[in-house]
């Protein structure tokens, strides 16, 4: 089941994924659509053995730029909707013992924030204590972190609009930056590359209690 805000664009994609995926509107910054959203998907599905957690925002902007407004829409998307989420999905995780899987950056935990994605940072770094807070409190879960380094944007209807709204002029700024610094890696992780990964931590995640995984690609000099 593929939850997004806009519906016809996620049915779309549920159909480039293959017979059998369906879709449901879900804004991830309401808590009733969480609620709602989740009770149709057990409904569908006979309960909920897996949540994956992907949604995030991350304008480019200098931490100084950053107004009130903008820091409340990252944590909305970043952490407030996988708490709402998360919350809408616990009575039937628990139920089955299933697994709860969010998407975090390296950004967040392996480098130091990147200048012009600093809000991006903060939020996932919240994410990553919020998710530690859920395994406390419900440890019959498996809860995990998934940090992913530079990975390609998918295709169709799936590709990442992470980078949409960016101010094409700022772009070289602080790409100039990242790269000074060694932040960006030479290659890329191929997007089924990263749906492996998250396959194998729904199918055996709470059996192997993994609290954190990293995926980052090797790079071009890196035995194969």
């Amino acid at each position: 089941m593929l939850m997004a805000r806009r519906l016809e664009r996620l049915e779309t994609a549920a159909k480039e994924a293959g017979p059998g995926n369906l879709a449901l509107a879900c804004d991830v910054t309401s808590t009733e659509s969480c609620r709602s959203a989740m009770e149709a998907a057990a409904d569908h599905l006979g309960g909920i053995d897996a949540l994956v957690y992907t949604p995030a925002i991350g304008p480019l902007a200098a931490l100084v730029d950053t107004d009130a407004e903008t820091w409340r829409r990252v944590f909305d998307t970043n952490v407030i909707g996988a708490a709402l989420v998360t919350t809408a999905a616990i009575p039937y995780l628990t139920i089955s013992n299933g697994v709860a899987v969010y998407l975090s950056s390296v950004s967040a935990s392996q480098t130091p924030p990147w200048p012009g994605l600093g809000a991006y940072a903060v939020s996932k770094a919240a994410l990553d204590k919020l998710v530690e807070a859920w395994r406390a409190e419900h440890p019959s879960i498996g809860f995990t972190r998934l940090v992913v380094g530079d990975c390609a944007g998918g295709e169709g209807d799936a590709t990442t609009e992470f980078a949409n709204a960016w101010e094409v002029e700022r772009v070289p700024e602080f790409y100039d930056q990242w790269s000074a610094r060694k932040y960006l890696s030479d290659s890329l992780i191929e997007v089924d590359e990263l749906v492996t990964v998250v396959d194998s931590l729904i199918r055996h995640g709470s059996s192997l209690s993994v609290p954190s995984v990293t995926v980052t690609p090797r790079t071009a000099a890196a035995p194969r």
